[in-house]
């Protein structure tokens, strides 16, 4: 039998979906006017000001052809996804190692280096002197350069750690009863249970080695081993010294305005083909992971 809702459930449940719409757009419509001004006419796009959430006509992809054809542009694309896919496997690692060994409550320094790698959150060396570390330890221009200091950080630490607590403990004494080790307990029992966490830091550490570019302008000078962002950067600043050059007509304003709306597109749609994946592991591992006052 169908229970009859009330007048008020309605009303609320009305309410909820048209904020939650209002909200879905605010998020979707950047993204829309973005890509449609990345194929819009660039000479109607400079004249017409505002929100655009279809293309200007005539439609073009000279800005798409233009990005694309810079012969770097491929090398760039593997060496981001070197980047991330070994800055990802080593902060896992790392972190998931770290995180099991200071929430055994039988290692009783946890506490006391958690607190030691805390402050590290709240103060650093600042970028010269991590830039003497890399120097002594014969890092500069070379791939390690990038992955080594993504290798770890305190506040994935933090929530996975958290997340491992949460793990009854029945879980891991009967493993132990059954004879298993460490080791064994952490990747039949820990892991499996912690997979949307350790989803959430995937995504976390790609995202952050995706867009990074400051850290290999400083310690790259190799070409060859560029990330895509330092590329695509190169490309935003040839443009705009072309448009100079041309004594700032509005014909090459408009064509930089167009490739920088389509640096934007080649720069995200990648990254963004993750999340659907991790999606439905990311409201759950976050509030797992999550600190509990």
């Amino acid at each position: 039998m169908r229970i009859k809702e009330s007048m008020g459930r309605r009303v609320f449940l009305a309410v909820n979906a048209i904020l939650l719409g209002l909200v879905g757009f605010a998020c979707l419509a950047p993204m829309l006017h973005v890509l449609s001004c990345s194929i819009s006419d660039p000479y109607t796009l400079a004249r017409v000001q505002g929100f655009h959430l279809w293309p200007i006509a005539p439609i073009t992809f000279d800005g798409y052809k233009t990005v694309l054809s810079y012969q770097n542009i491929v090398i760039g694309y593997a060496n981001t996804l070197f980047y991330v896919a070994a800055g990802v496997g080593l902060n896992l690692v790392l972190t998931t190692v770290a995180a099991y060994v200071l929430s055994q409550k039988r290692f009783l320094p946890g506490n006391t280096i958690m607190l030691f790698m805390a402050f590290t959150m709240l103060f650093n060396g600042g970028m010269i002197p991590n830039y003497l570390l890399i120097v002594k330890m014969g890092l500069i221009d070379s791939r390690m350069a990038i992955v080594l200091p993504s290798a770890f950080n305190v506040f994935n630490l933090v929530i996975m750690r958290s997340s491992f607590k949460e793990i009854p403990d029945a879980l891991e004494e009967s493993a132990r009863l059954d004879g298993a080790n460490d080791m064994q307990i952490l990747w039949h029992i820990i892991i499996p249970v912690s997979k949307a966490t350790i989803a959430v830091i995937t995504l976390f550490v790609a995202v952050a080695l995706w867009n990074s570019w400051f850290t290999a302008s400083i310690y790259l000078t190799d070409r060859s081993k560029w990330p895509l962002q330092l590329f695509l950067r190169e490309i935003l600043i040839n443009n705009s010294q072309r448009s100079l050059d041309a004594g700032v007509k509005a014909s090459a304003l408009a064509q930089q305005t167009l490739v920088k709306y389509c640096i934007i597109i080649v720069a995200t749609v990648p990254i963004l083909c993750i999340y659907p994946f991790l999606q439905k592991y990311f409201v759950k591992g976050i509030m797992i992971g999550s600190i509990k006052g």
